[in-house]
């Protein structure tokens, strides 16, 4: 090594021996290290010292799994809260603590129906902790027990929404053509419901008649919960188009000009669903047989079937004479007047106010008839109108502002429909 060094240059070597007296000095001048540990407390071998953690640290520890055994039951018929409660091993002191606890909770055990179901948990010693009572497919109400008693709460699911398209040729019934195309029953009738006012869906129904309807379809948790609204819907009723648009700003249907849908009565006073002899435009008169017009339209139906209000009004005369049988009229106006013959069962009185689509009676056979059937008779200023194609007076139209938005909307869902078209028809 000293032969090595010899042979470096005399700059290395005055470095070298420069670092080398660096580090003895800087050796000797540390302070001792007894003097250093002088005043710190001397820990002693075997004993046990605490240990300090900020409490920042210990609070942001997640809590412990709480163990829930959840267990479901589906009320029987005739079973009340308390049947229930006893029929699954619960002491009606707690039923008692419970409805006691909350007024919504009362409210919510007291309104239990046949089928509904209560999700009950219990804690690992099988004691009760929670009650879940499902309301809607995202709608559920629950109750939780807390250290002062019971606590409840509605939670809510986030609902998403989309487009959807449905369309059909009927060539049946309206019935079957809906239920071919993929709308739901509710839906069906909703449809039926926004044309009522223009088409009487019990007998104005052709074969060759076409719909096409833009509706929600929503989904909670990536599941399909059902259609929702009806969004824009078009139908051709016997070479005649009707368009309905729904407002978002009130919730009802307009066509595209911004003109109600909603008039001031409905084509057809009988739930279309129960209506015999579609497709027959030749109907005879019950009684007499001959195919010929006479004051009034004639729906064949079982009997019982309800009648409905055909437009706001009271009730002119409500009463029964071998011709007519039961019979109720109702009085709309100065101008307007409904009557409705051979009824089963009056369900108003002279001088009542009833509302549209409000069951005035029940369809049957009394009277002068050959078989059950409502015979419907709509006057103005006193003369027989066809109740089927005479001009009716709407509610109240969009005018204004509002006018514009909803026009400027109403395109852009005609559009949306638009572009579905004929993707894939129903037929039935």
């Amino acid at each position: 090594m000293r032969d090595f060094i010899n042979q470096l240059p005399f700059f290395h070597k005055a470095g070298i021996g420069f670092i080398s007296a660096l580090t003895v000095m800087l050796a000797f001048s540390l302070p001792d290290i007894e003097e250093l540990t002088r005043n710190e407390p001397k820990l002693k071998v075997g004993k046990h010292y605490p240990l300090a953690i900020p409490d920042d640290i210990l609070t942001s520890q997640a809590p412990p799994k709480v163990f829930t055994d959840w267990e479901t039951y589906t009320v029987k018929p005739g079973e009340s809260t308390a049947v229930l409660f006893n029929r699954i091993g619960l002491s009606a002191q707690l039923l008692y603590q419970l409805v006691s606890a909350d007024k919504e909770i009362e409210n919510q055990l007291s309104r239990l129906r046949p089928g509904d179901k209560l999700i009950f948990g219990f804690n690992e010693d099988h004691e009760f902790t929670q009650l879940i009572r499902p309301i809607s497919a995202y709608e559920s109400f629950r109750i939780s027990k807390v250290k002062d008693g019971f606590r409840s709460h509605i939670e809510k699911k986030e609902i998403n929404k989309h487009f959807n398209h449905a369309e059909a040729t009927i060539t049946s019934s309206f019935w079957n053509a809906g239920v071919s195309s993929g709308l739901t029953a509710n839906q069906i009738m909703s449809l039926a419901g926004i044309f009522g006012w223009d088409i009487d869906f019990a007998l104005d129904i052709r074969s060759g008649d076409h719909f096409e309807v833009l509706f929600e379809e929503q989904f909670v948790e990536g599941r399909n919960i059902g259609g929702g609204n009806i969004i824009a819907a078009v139908f051709t009723n016997q070479g005649s188009t009707f368009k309905a648009i729904l407002n978002p700003e009130d919730g009802n249907y307009y066509d595209e000009n911004g003109r109600a849908m909603k008039k001031a009565f409905l084509r057809s006073p009988v739930d279309f669903r129960r209506v015999s002899s579609n497709f027959n435009p030749t109907r005879r008169h019950p009684v007499t047989g001959k195919v010929v017009a006479h004051r009034g339209t004639d729906y064949a139906a079982p009997v019982g079937t309800p009648i409905w209000a055909a437009g706001d009004g009271i009730v002119d005369k409500a009463g029964y004479n071998q011709f007519n049988g039961n019979y109720v009229f109702i009085r709309h106006s100065s101008t307007y007047i409904t009557k409705y013959l051979h009824l089963q069962k009056r369900l108003v009185k002279t001088g009542q106010r009833v509302k549209q689509g409000d069951t005035i009676g029940t369809l049957g056979g009394t009277g002068r008839v050959t078989g059950p059937h409502l015979h419907y008779e709509f006057l103005v200023n006193g003369v027989h109108k066809n109740p089927r194609t005479v001009d009716l007076p709407q509610a109240e139209s969009l005018t204004g502002k509002k006018k514009e938005r909803f026009v400027a909307q109403a395109s852009q869902q005609l559009a949306k429909l638009k572009r579905y078209e004929h993707r894939l028809i129903a037929k039935e």
